[in-house]
């Protein structure tokens, strides 16, 4: 509710007068040269000793009503622009009160001063304080509604930013005033309320492309693209800022492909490409692994301004790096002549993922040492990753242990996730228990999920149920978890607890997730196949050459892993779909135009079934081809019949 009864003046707003300063030389100007002199004083003022003495003089010589208002909201916009310790509030109140009447303009300024300068939510205080003390004396312009708007976003206070939407109503009577609709549409996007925005919006007599680029934010912001896309097509006029916002939204929600589309469009148009939009797309392609679209964004890039931006050169690691490209991001790496700690850590955890440890923990060393970066948390990641990968178990706690005691950053639950994984490659499935009951932080599904994986490959089948029943209260939907807990029981010959496990999953009508496996063309088109995918122009080619290729595995030894299939089918049909899986119609694809001597690249955006890797794994070795495939969990080498992960993922 907005309070407009007046109220005492609270103690905090009693002001003592400026005092006149004993002696300031004055050049001997007319009255308007004089005021030019003073205001370009005041703008440079770099003190608030000083600005007091400007201000004792503005108020003493005789300048024109219509001068001092203005030159004193110069005063106080100066007020806010020093460095703190800043001016309190009473003395801001004391150059407000140098004009009787009280002057609109003249409280905007001190309203932005109590914005920029006091506490959140003080312009309300304040706000309130000028209607109780002037009343009808003092009419509000627009713009310190928009002031308003402004402390309500930063505060992220929904109350205030109704409480504002209610004032510029009823005391200004500016629900129709563009610039005031612009900054509550604002207000309410920064408090999370876009529904609220959207009702402002939609009510706009006349809409500007400020009014239009915050809802496509808006949207954006919060994962509904289809409504974002709605509103980004109707707009008349299209800045920079939409456009950003459709790439990024795009890029944070996963959907790469639409992401790098808008990016294209962005380019082709001639549209300035920003530090943001440019972010965006590295996210992109990174989600694709799009290699060719990777040199390309680099390009932008360097074309743009962008190539010693330490940023994006971050970002253009983590790109490459998530390309497959490892030794591309270390040659953008070492080419980088400013270096923070995301960078060292893109480069970490790029080594990590690829299996490269020892280089991992080298560049970490490097990092601490000779470049004196403060390691983060995304740091300790990388080089727990690292040990985990290569079985380095002493060093893995050691740095663990380093992480708090040297570095000051504590455990996440990720990080348990990484030892939970270190301990459980090495066999160690009991300590890793140990360590997760020991945990300093509440267990998230990637702690039990690591633990999983553990018992699954040590056979670890009591340990398995303990995790898995963690998991079905944390992912009630992830019905992986439930596949892998049925062929761990499974392995172990436990079949009345295996038809418990389905039982459970067919009582909850568990769905899996569609599954979809990325692959780039030598054009740089990038080709999206789903698990049973019909929809490419090229499926019968596809498929043939997929055939060709199983029987020809199976020649040497294949046998599908039927265990793969979560449906109660028979083992014909368990094979049929096997054989639809996505990333294996992705490997045909590639085989089928890419050819002899080029290594194939795939990005799926599930975990690798045990199906599928067996399969990835007998093809580089019948094919004699280098296959690199990136799931959610890892990058997978396959050269020769052998995989980089270890049989371990």
């Amino acid at each position: 509710m907005v309070h407009l009864a007046p109220r005492p003046v609270p103690a905090w707003l009693h002001a003592q007068p400026p005092r006149l300063p004993a002696a300031l030389p004055l050049p001997l100007l007319p009255v308007p040269a004089l005021a030019s002199f003073l205001l370009a004083a005041v703008s440079s003022s770099p003190s608030l000793p000083h600005l007091r003495h400007l201000h004792a003089l503005l108020v003493r010589l005789p300048f024109p009503v219509t001068s001092l208002p203005f030159l004193l909201s110069r005063l106080l916009r100066r007020l806010a622009a020093l460095p703190p310790p800043h001016a309190p509030l009473p003395y801001a109140l004391n150059v407000f009160a140098a004009v009787s009447p009280p002057d609109p303009f003249l409280a905007v300024a001190l309203l932005r001063f109590a914005f920029i300068t006091q506490p959140p939510l003080s312009p309300f205080r304040l706000f309130s304080h000028l209607r109780d003390v002037h009343g009808a004396e003092l009419p509000f312009l627009p713009f310190a509604f928009s002031t308003l708007a402004k402390s309500a976003a930063a505060s992220h206070s929904l109350p205030a930013a109704a409480a504002t939407h209610a004032v510029s109503i009823l005391v200004g009577g500016f629900d129709r005033h563009r610039f005031v609709e612009n900054s509550l549409i604002g207000a309410y996007v920064a408090c999370g309320d876009v529904g609220a925005a959207r009702k402002v919006f939609d009510e706009m007599v006349v809409k500007d492309v400020i009014s239009w680029t915050s809802i496509v934010v808006a949207y954006s912001r919060i994962g509904d693209m289809r409504s974002a896309e709605d509103v980004f097509g109707r707009c008349p006029v299209k800045d920079m800022v939409a456009w950003t916002a459709m790439v990024t939204g795009y890029a944070q929600n996963a959907m790469p492909v639409k992401a790098l589309e808008v990016f294209d469009r962005m380019a082709a148009l001639g549209m300035v490409i920003d530090e943001v939009s440019l972010t965006g797309a590295i996210s992109a392609c990174s989600q694709l692994g799009a290699v060719r679209r990777a040199a390309w964004i680099q390009e932008i890039a360097e074309r743009s301004g962008f190539g010693k931006n330490v940023v994006v050169g971050s970002g253009l690691v983590d790109m490459y790096a998530k390309c497959g490209l490892i030794d591309e991001a270390h040659r953008v790496f070492d080419g980088m002549q400013e270096k923070n700690v995301y960078t060292y850590s893109s480069m970490i955890v790029g080594l990590a993922s690829h299996g490269r440890a020892s280089e991992a923990i080298a560049l970490f060393k490097e990092m601490v040492s000779r470049a004196n970066v403060q390691p983060n948390h995304v740091t300790f990641i990388g080089v727990l990753t690292a040990c985990s990968h290569a079985g380095l178990v002493g060093e893995g706690q050691y740095y663990f242990a380093q992480m708090k005691d040297k570095y000051g950053v504590l455990p996440s639950a990720d990080h348990y996730t990484c030892m939970v994984d270190l301990l459980g490659r090495a066999g160690l499935v009991d300590e890793a228990l140990d360590l997760v009951r020991s945990m300093t932080v509440k267990p998230h599904g990637g702690v039990w999920g690591a633990l999983l994986g553990a018992c699954r490959i040590h056979g670890k089948s009591e340990i398995a149920k303990v995790a898995a029943e963690h998991l079905f209260k944390l992912e009630p939907e992830g019905i992986g978890n439930y596949v892998l807990l049925s062929n761990i029981l499974a392995s172990a010959g436990k079949w009345d607890e295996v038809s418990k496990v389905r039982k459970l999953m067919r009582n909850q009508r568990l769905k899996k997730d569609p599954a979809v496996s990325w692959f780039e063309g030598r054009d740089g088109l990038v080709h999206q196949f789903y698990a049973g995918d019909n929809a490419h122009p090229k499926v019968r080619e596809i498929k043939k050459e997929l055939l060709a290729l199983v029987e020809k595995l199976k020649l040497s030894g294949y046998v599908p892993i039927l265990s793969s299939v979560v449906y109660n089918v028979n083992d014909e049909e368990k094979e049929r779909l096997l054989m639809g899986h996505s990333e294996k119609l992705a490997l045909s694809f590639g085989l089928l135009t890419l050819g002899s001597g080029c290594a194939i690249r795939i990005i799926k955006n599930l975990r690798i079934c045990d199906d599928c890797h067996l399969f990835i794994r007998l093809v580089s070795r019948v094919e004699s081809v280098e296959i690199i495939v990136r799931d959610n969990m890892r990058f997978h080498h396959f050269k020769d019949g052998e995989c980089s992960c270890g049989g371990f993922w």
